[in-house]
């Protein structure tokens, strides 16, 4: 019997394996499209990790979670602890003295260097709020009327002094760019129940002093797959770039595009042993998705007057308040970590003014997050996440428009209420002029170990291997606080 030649046996071998190949990425494909038919549910039972919808790979929790899913109210900038939650009578007495050498002797200092550092006063009153009589300031009334829902922790410390390093810290874990972001490591860890939206969605706002730039690696998976990144909604036209169709491009058409590309990716991916292949697939099928499920979550005219007057929204217009809304809404469709930015915090001068302006923009809308989600039954298993990359310094910063405060990263405050956390409590202290935080004091690395005990992960657990080292979100640190738990 003769042999076949060694070429046409090698040609034969690959389209053998292309084939085969091509014909595995076509069932993942049936589990993306077609979820109710015999051969979706046998992809589906064969490889989720792989392609379809992802489940996490914390599957069976470590434990019984307390929280489904997070909305992390970021006020990008640094909103001061003096005027919002930690009062000072010890900093009031010394207003305009000179600040004591010893408390800032070897301390980091952004922009006060070389300049004399006079104490200034906490700038508005604070106020016995809820039955629980929690101290909040008087610029935060609608933030006084959730006081018993939300736990104020004091004595927050982070490792970064200025704002993209501080960012990065509070985001990742990690003052050094390229790592994973919480959000991607909750849904890598965890996955997501939606089908239809991205698992991790961030909004952004702005106003008041000087918004910040936000790099979009704040959102970035990192050295995870590229799936697990934030997903951008934009303020205006198509939430998501290139989401629409263009003129004359109907839905039938457009999936068959999809297809072509699907079967172009899944070869490809065969070929050159491209591990992004089932990325791009399934980022293609969610895109397709979106083009349905996205106008529908964009139209508030199914939210009550008294919902949308609530929040201080009535249509989603790029603002916080819209934003806060919008959370709601992909929280109850299934999306797992939903990450909102205020861009305005950064109040070096004119203080009184636009801490006024950013509360105006933010305090509604944060207290009416906390009581729509509380009268759906859904705080129970959302945690709600307020607080910015650091604080401000008890220094006064003299600039034109009267003065204002330094970045600060010893002391400063943020919430927490739902999923788990026991409300109503303010958790930790700062010394007599708000500059050390000195009592049960909270690492920016034991926020994130807590946040994912509550989601029922062991932070030390939750690892990736990359360049050789198992990385996790905090990093060779973090604590669970169980202070604040229930």
């Amino acid at each position: 019997m003769s042999r076949c030649p060694e070429p046409a046996a090698s040609l034969f071998r690959r389209a053998f394996l292309t084939r085969s190949t091509l014909g595995i990425g076509s069932a993942a494909l049936a589990s993306l499209v077609q979820d109710d038919t015999p051969l979706a549910a046998a992809a589906n039972r064969s490889s989720t990790k792989q392609a379809g919808h992802w489940s996490g790979v914390i599957d069976p929790r470590h434990h019984a979670p307390r929280a489904k899913r997070v909305i992390f109210l970021c006020m990008a900038g640094g909103p001061s602890h003096l005027e919002t939650f930690d009062p000072k009578p010890d900093l009031t007495a010394l207003h305009g003295q000179p600040m004591p050498r010893s408390v800032t002797a070897e301390q980091p200092i952004a922009q006060l260097q070389g300049q004399a550092l006079r104490c200034l006063a906490p700038q508005f009153r604070f106020l016995r709020s809820g039955v629980s009589g929690q101290l909040i300031s008087e610029v935060l009334p609608k933030t006084r009327t959730i006081a018993d829902e939300i736990c104020i922790v004091r004595s927050m410390v982070t490792e970064a002094i200025n704002h993209d390093p501080a960012h990065t810290y509070m985001n990742t874990g990690s003052t050094i760019s390229g790592r994973p972001s919480m959000g991607s490591w909750v849904t890598y860890g965890l996955g997501s129940e939606s089908r239809d939206l991205p698992g991790f969605v961030v909004l952004t706002s702005r106003g008041g002093r000087n918004p910040q730039p936000l790099s979009s690696r704040q959102w970035h998976s990192g050295f995870l797959p590229g799936r697990f990144q934030g997903v951008p909604f934009q303020t205006f036209g198509d939430p998501v770039h290139y989401l629409g169709n263009p003129a004359g491009v109907n839905r039938d058409r457009q999936r068959d595009v999809v297809d072509a590309i699907q079967a172009l990716n899944a070869l490809g991916g065969s070929r050159q042993g491209d591990s992004e292949a089932i990325t791009r697939i399934n980022q293609y099928e969610m895109a397709f998705r979106m083009q349905t499920s996205v106008p529908q979550l964009r139209d508030f005219s199914d939210e009550s007057k008294a919902t949308l007057d609530l929040y201080g929204a009535q249509e989603p217009d790029g603002s916080f308040a819209a934003n806060c809304l919008m959370a709601r809404r992909l929280a109850e469709r299934g999306v797992r970590f939903i990450q909102l930015y205020h861009r305005g915090w950064d109040h070096h001068n004119d203080l009184v003014r636009f801490m006024k302006v950013c509360a105006g923009h933010c305090d509604q809308a944060s207290a009416a997050l906390i009581t729509d989600l509380k009268q759906r039954g859904m705080l129970d298993d959302t945690l709600v996440v307020w607080g910015g990359e650091f604080g401000r310094t008890p220094m006064a910063q003299t600039n034109k428009g009267g003065p204002g405060r330094d970045h600060h990263m010893r002391a400063f405050s943020v919430w927490l209420a739902g999923g788990g956390i026991r409300g109503g409590q303010t958790y930790g202290a700062t010394d007599d002029l708000g500059y050390h935080s000195v009592d049960q004091v909270v690492h920016v690395n034991d926020l994130h170990a807590t946040m994912l005990h509550l989601l029922g992960v062991n932070h030390q657990q939750l690892t990736y291997r990359f360049q050789g080292r198992d990385f996790r979100l905090t990093d060779v640190g973090g604590r669970v606080v169980k202070g604040l738990l229930v």
